[in-house]
């Protein structure tokens, strides 16, 4: 759980269109926007903001997202390789992590490490 997290993108656009795509699945949207920043989370309760990078590239950093089903991990996924991400591990138990883990990982355009979950 957490309050929010903020990242720094080099493309905010990219960035926007790519947990634009993650996020639906998890029903979490875009909910504010302006120069420089998107913020995403439940409708009118941005707990995920992007801000534009303008100078040094950003170090990766980890996001788990918790999902409600593995149809919405699935979905997370899929959405997210067809928009800029690349695979980190597909959708399925991790029963290293716990024997009801089920889990994918992408990495963002940005090269973060994110993750939906349900267990």
């Amino acid at each position: 759980m957490y309050d929010h997290i903020g990242l720094r993108v080099a493309d905010l656009d990219a960035a926007t269109r790519f947990y634009g795509a993650v996020l639906a699945p998890l029903g979490y949207v875009l909910c504010s926007s302006g120069d420089g920043y998107a913020g995403f989370g439940p409708k009118g309760e941005p707990a995920l903001w992007l801000h534009l990078n303008k100078g040094r590239k950003a170090d990766g950093a980890h996001i788990a997202f918790r999902a409600k089903d593995h149809d919405a991990v699935k979905a997370f996924h899929s959405e997210g390789l067809k928009s800029g991400g690349r695979d980190n591990g597909g959708a399925g138990p991790r029963k290293d992590y716990s024997p009801t883990y089920y889990a994918a990982f992408l990495i963002d355009p940005d090269g973060n490490n994110v993750e939906a979950v349900c267990s």
